[in-house]
């Protein structure tokens, strides 16, 4: 009989998407793409809302009218991504395909797909940091100065936007450790849950801010993008690219980046269905990328080291 492959591959979409949320350190990204639009394509269509500020009231005349300016601004969805897996017919046969199926696309996500993900929204709101120059560059991190230097950040942020309670600390791994051994540090600790969407997570807080520990490898300031097809890049993946800066972190208002990522429809052809090779064939396709609208640049604040 033969197997439904529609239905697995509504299961594997079901399965990925939750393993993205989960997974990724940047998935509380997702949530500000609620109000965006996205039809299919390579085109997401982002709000761009405006109001005018107070006016006099005239006890004769009433209100002066305001404008309420609401347009969509069109977004390419620059990072398309993907790769096809065989399966070998003689390996998996019908009855513990989509066990194997199911292990192999995980770890897929999980190894590959995740961080690379993450490294790129890091940089790419790192690179917004530095083109409205809401930076800090060449800082070298130790116990006497980490705390310090957080809070002049912070309160760089909060100067512009206020005391808004939605800030985020995302935090290179190695310079948590240094943070973690810090006695200032130790007095201003807790632990909160944090959202990512519908999951939550317990993350430790500094004075009520929550930091994100993200591993190193994910944060500097530019990568390589392999094509998988030539020279060194066949197999694929990312890399740091040679003139990149380590991030120490990023200090953002939540609500700031709008992250959209698209897994396209998982396809999976069985032995007979794909012509090239007795095996089953599962195809994974990905647009993503991430933007900070030009009226939320003022929460966010990058930290470099040397």
């Amino acid at each position: 009989m033969p197997i439904n492959t529609l239905t697995m591959a509504q299961n594997f979409q079901t399965v990925l998407d939750q393993q993205m949320l989960v997974g990724a350190t940047s998935g509380f990204m997702e949530v500000n793409a609620g109000q965006v639009k996205y039809d299919g394509g390579d085109t997401v269509k982002i709000p761009n809302l405006t109001v005018q500020g107070l006016a006099n009231y005239d006890r004769e005349e009433g209100y002066n009218r305001g404008a309420v300016s609401l347009k969509y601004d069109d977004m390419k969805l620059t990072q398309d991504r993907g790769r096809k897996f065989l399966l070998d017919a003689m390996d998996v046969n019908e009855s513990n395909f989509l066990a194997n199926a199911t292990n192999v696309m995980s770890e897929f996500q999980r190894t590959q797909v995740i961080p690379e993900v993450d490294a790129y929204r890091f940089s790419k709101v790192a690179a917004y940091a530095t083109k409205e120059n809401r930076k800090t560059d060449g800082f070298t991190p130790d116990e006497t100065n980490i705390i310090k230097q957080l809070d002049k950040e912070i309160l760089e942020i909060e100067d512009v936007i206020g005391d808004t309670g939605d800030l985020v600390i995302v935090m290179n791994t190695r310079v948590q450790s240094i943070l973690n051994s810090t006695d200032q540090f130790k007095r201003y600790i807790d632990v909160a849950d944090f959202a990512h969407g519908a999951v939550n997570t317990r993350v430790r807080t500094y004075n009520g801010i929550p930091i994100l520990n993200v591993p190193s490898a994910r944060m500097k300031s530019a990568y390589v993008f392999n094509d998988g097809k030539t020279g060194g890049q066949t197999d694929g993946g990312f890399a740091a690219d040679a003139g990149a800066k380590s991030i120490n972190w990023i200090i953002m208002s939540r609500r700031a980046p709008i992250a959209v990522s698209k897994t396209d429809t998982v396809r999976i052809f069985d032995p007979s269905q794909y012509q090239d090779a007795n095996a089953w064939s599962i195809d994974y396709r990905k647009f993503h990328d991430i933007w900070v609208p030009k009226n939320r640049l003022a929460s966010v604040w990058a930290n470099f080291s040397a």
